[in-house]
């Protein structure tokens, strides 16, 4: 796979693909042309979109707009992730024209941030329904389920909109650093040993990376801990919060609950008893 752009294979044909991963997913930055619908059927881990780091498991719904960069990095190999890619022009400009064609292009207007939804199980039926159905049957799920996605509840997933591609050197640098960082954010990390990764000079790599994600690398590492941290809080309900937080990458707990209460709006042991 290239790193970024991404192409997604499909017929020239088809206007709606539909993809089932299993095991490792993607693990690699990555952005598309095509709007990306998909379901958490198992498993677990995070979720990286543009400048914000998310966790995920059995049951989330994430929508991906177009260009927009993404990484899923599950924890385990059990995963398994089912998705349906479109762009609205695939259909043809004029449909988006038509009364017909609006829900759709209010959808692809709407999602270009991305959203984060709980999967319902009329949701769960169109998914399967549309993985299993042919021509205009395939079509008539596929716009029930922009429909019912239109006036779910969603939480937004960035607060950056992509208009166009990365180059492939921009890619691969920033799938570097955040291949780097999820796989060494429990421990400390440098400005130094993060600007090597990037082959920069500290004072680029800062500038750099800020200009791509609109945040300061220290910022992106804080939030990968505390999405990490929220895993270990719902999941490890007897692991003491001191725990947490050093396998979270907090060097003290006084930093960790100081953290925690900035990007939650709760401390760490109000946070699991809400969970």
């Amino acid at each position: 796979m290239k790193v970024l752009p991404f192409k997604i294979p499909k017929p020239s044909n088809t206007a709606i693909v539909f993809q089932v991963d299993s095991g490792m997913l993607y693990g690699q930055l990555h952005q598309h042309e095509e709007v990306q619908i998909s379901i958490i059927k198992e498993g677990k881990g995070t979720l990286v979109v543009a400048d914000t780091v998310h966790s995920f498991e059995q049951g989330d719904l994430f929508i991906l707009g177009g260009k927009q960069p993404h990484v899923f990095y599950n924890i385990d190999s059990k995963a398994e992730m089912h998705t349906i890619f479109f762009s609205p022009y695939s259909f043809g400009n004029s449909f988006l024209d038509l009364e017909e064609g609006k829900g759709l292009k209010d959808f692809y207007t709407f999602t270009k941030a991305g959203l984060k939804i709980t999967a319902t199980p009329s949701i769960t039926t169109l998914f399967q329904s549309i993985q299993s159905a042919q021509g205009l049957y395939k079509l008539a799920h596929f716009l029930q389920l922009i429909t019912i996605l239109n006036v779910a509840n969603s939480a937004p997933l960035s607060n950056i909109i992509y208009t166009k591609a990365f180059s492939e050197v921009d890619g691969k640098k920033m799938q570097n650093i955040y291949e780097f960082s999820l796989d060494h954010f429990t421990s400390p990390i440098s400005l130094i040993t993060i600007a090597e990764i990037a082959t920069m000079t500290p004072n680029a790599f800062c500038k750099y990376f800020k200009k791509r994600t609109q945040k300061s690398y220290t910022q992106f590492l804080t939030e990968l801990r505390i999405a990490h941290a929220c895993k270990l809080l719902k999941e490890s309900p007897e692991m003491p919060i001191a725990i947490v937080a050093e396998n979270s990458g907090f060097q003290t707990l006084s930093h960790f609950n100081r953290k925690f209460r900035h990007y939650k709006n709760r401390t760490p042991r109000e946070y699991r008893l809400l969970r």
